[in-house]
């Protein structure tokens, strides 16, 4: 039964139903290769990102595509804003380019970093080889489009983790935009952006390159950041339907933190800098290199080959409670197979391929004298190593029904060592080493209907080792963790009828050993910062809904139900896990002029309070937050924006970290909200 709270939302959504990221090409009749057919020019989904919905669409479960074309005209300078109306994806600022990133609850309640998706650039991950991962050093202006695989609907990556994956895709010569692009951005809080693009093509060569430099004073104290990114892409065809291409970026990112804070102080004076940040001037410096070689290859009719080898660089600077100096280098390589052609006199295709990675990070930590390093109080080495093996085949047992199957076998090794200091008696040498392995395996059924609508099914393993983080090794070693592991049942549907667009998931997951994250409590015995909790259940509905009123007038609309929890804990029974709210709905009215102008309130609405502690005594309030974004193309080649954020000035909390019991332990852990913020834009294109 549908509570009255959830009425609200829904009857919105089955009242006007869209999303910007549905598959919409229009295949012939028996082909189950995209979804929507439309007459009508989509200005968001140009050929480019139309083939890359085709060719998700494939997959029997929930997936979207995000086009630079969608987020042109707003202030975009993160993930989250980038991914803000994917149906299912919790991506919630903290504070500078850091957010909070959580599918079907992956990562829940992780107090920083990326833990449970894989982030990636062109298949390139982001993440380290022990899975963990940051957002700094992601631009969105350098993304074509960006692939979201929500659960195990990432198995094209390899990977089995309960979030999916999260894949930017760069412009080459021939798919970019424009032949050159300058734009501007600023506004509040001393915000100033520079962006500038070129591409083309000549013959077999084609190239893009772009350039991002960006600062900030920040809305809060001790928020101050400036980063700047750079992309090459350049390839080479061959003839049909093969090209090899250089991919290769790099960036540098300066950030200060400002900190988590108490509930009364994050609504009183949100404005402040937790003390300990403010003093000890926390920041997170980075520079990042990354290079991919990659190509796409026919090898016969039925056969394509995609495949590339990769190496990224980093260095971090991170003054917190202490100085954490680190460097790691990765490398990888990647290859898939895919294949079309019969199978039992039935039409069938299917990938099979294979992702092997390794990392070494060198960690030290230093005493913090306001930003800076004085005695070094820690040194250790942390090595990663990790392969997927995969395949996932669709056997056509009519001309619109397809059965599918798949899975995933995944190894993964932790190295650690740490050197005792002389001088230093909390230091200590230590030779700590773990290995996981398991097999994920997938069935699926996806059916199309005459219309170019789809329903869709499937149930999926997922297994996910806890990253060097997690173990938080010690003088005795790791802490006794074991991957995490999860079954996923899904179903879902997506189309067009008319002036309705949708697509509506509904999941459960049945974890065991979820890795869950909180902050440290002495007072109750709790030595680390993550455990194995007992049986946890995740379920959940995303829906994206949208209606064309009229050819002028829009109402996009997405809404996620998100209901986590133990199940049966001996300590906490059935509460709810914390952090991601059980209700959040978004909705954007969008008017274009023929003139060429446009003008598009928005709102975006946590419904209820959300528990921010396992014992539930706790709750973090919910909000309501209205903005407004306009724009002009000026001419062909010049268009004007604004995007006023929080326009009424709202006091919220945005995300917080999970504490154990708030009764007894610090709750020091809320980010508030920026508030009331305007930013314009000028884009130049030819």
């Amino acid at each position: 039964m549908i509570s009255a709270t959830m009425a609200a939302p829904w009857a919105l959504l089955l009242a006007a139903q869209a999303t910007p990221v549905e598959p919409q090409a229009s295949p012939p009749a028996t082909q189950l290769d995209s979804v929507i057919v439309t007459a009508r020019r989509n200005p968001e989904d140009p050929p480019v990102v139309a083939e890359a919905r085709a060719r998700l669409s494939r997959t029997p479960g929930a997936v979207s595509v995000v086009s630079a074309e969608s987020y042109q005209d707003r202030y975009a300078p993160n993930l989250a804003d980038l991914l803000r109306d994917a149906p299912g994806v919790y991506a919630q600022k903290k504070w500078g380019g850091d957010i909070r990133l959580s599918i079907r609850g992956s990562g829940i309640g992780n107090s920083s970093h990326n833990r449970g998706v894989l982030l990636a650039q062109d298949g390139v991950p982001f993440n380290e080889a022990d899975g963990s991962g940051d957002f700094q050093l992601i631009d969105p202006l350098i993304a074509r489009y960006t692939e979201v695989y929500k659960g195990g609907n990432a198995l094209r990556f390899g990977g089995a983790l309960l979030g999916g994956a999260v894949n930017l895709v760069t412009p080459t010569g021939r798919t970019a935009m424009h032949d050159l692009s300058l734009r501007l951005d600023g506004g509040s809080y001393g915000t100033m952006r520079g962006h500038a693009e070129v591409s083309g093509a000549s013959g077999d060569w084609d190239g893009f390159g772009a350039l991002t430099v960006q600062s900030v004073d920040g809305w809060r104290e001790q928020s101050a950041g400036s980063e700047q990114h750079a992309s090459l892409n350049l390839g080479r065809r061959f003839g049909e339907d093969r090209e090899v291409r250089l991919i290769a970026s790099a960036g540098q990112v300066d950030q200060q933190i400002p900190g988590s804070l108490t509930l009364d102080q994050a609504l009183s004076n949100p404005r402040q800098a937790a003390a300990a940040n403010r003093d000890l001037n926390y920041g997170r410096d980075m520079q990042s290199i990354r290079g991919v070689l990659q190509t796409r290859w026919r090898l016969g009719p039925s056969t394509v080959f995609e495949g590339g080898v990769y190496a990224s660089w980093k260095d971090l600077n991170h003054p917190i409670f202490q100085v954490v100096d680190q460097q790691s280098r990765n490398i990888g390589l990647f290859g898939r197979f895919d294949w079309q052609g019969q199978l039992f006199g039935r039409r069938a295709d299917a990938f099979y391929g294979v992702w092997a990675r390794q990392g070494d990070l060198d960690a030290s930590q230093w005493i913090n004298r306001a930003g800076f390093k004085d005695a070094r109080t820690a040194r250790s080495d942390q090595d990663a190593r990790a392969l997927d093996v995969f395949t996932e085949g669709r056997l056509f047992v009519t001309d619109r029904l397809a059965l599918v199957g798949g899975g995933t076998w995944g190894w993964a090794e932790r190295d650690y060592q740490s050197f005792a200091l002389p001088g230093v008696a909390s230091t200590f040498d230590l030779m700590a080493e773990r290995a996981y392995d398991g097999f994920a395996p997938r069935l699926g059924v996806l059916w199309e209907a005459d219309s170019g609508a789809q329903v869709y099914a499937n149930v999926t393993r997922s297994v996910e080792p806890p990253n060097f983080s997690s173990l938080s090794p010690t003088a005795a070693g790791f802490q006794p963790l074991v991957a995490q592991e999860a079954t996923t049942w899904e179903a879902g549907l997506r189309g067009r009828g008319g002036p309705l667009l949708w697509d509506v998931a509904v999941y459960l997951a049945e974890l065991d050993h979820e890795l869950l994250n909180f902050i440290p409590n002495a007072a109750l015995g709790v030595p680390a910062a993550t455990f194995n909790a007992g049986p946890t259940i995740h379920s959940g509905v995303e829906a994206g809904l949208d209606w064309r009123i009229v050819s002028a007038l829009r109402l996009r609309q997405t809404y996620s139900w998100s209901d986590f929890r133990f199940d049966g804990d001996r300590v906490y029974g059935r509460n709810q896990l914390p952090v991601v709210p059980e209700h959040l709905y978004r909705a954007e009215l969008r008017y274009d002029h023929p003139a060429g102008w446009f003008v598009a309130p928005s709102v975006e609405w946590s419904i209820r309070d959300a528990w921010v502690d396992y014992a539930n005594t706790l709750k973090s309030p919910g909000y309501a937050v209205v903005s407004l974004n306009a724009g002009w193309d000026v001419t062909r080649s010049v268009a004007v924006f604004a995007d006023i954020r929080n326009l009424l000035d709202e006091r919220y909390i945005s995300n917080f970290g999970a504490v154990t019991d708030a009764r007894v332990a610090s709750t020091a852990v809320f980010f508030p909200g920026d508030g009331r913020s305007a930013f314009v834009g000028v884009r130049l294109s030819y």
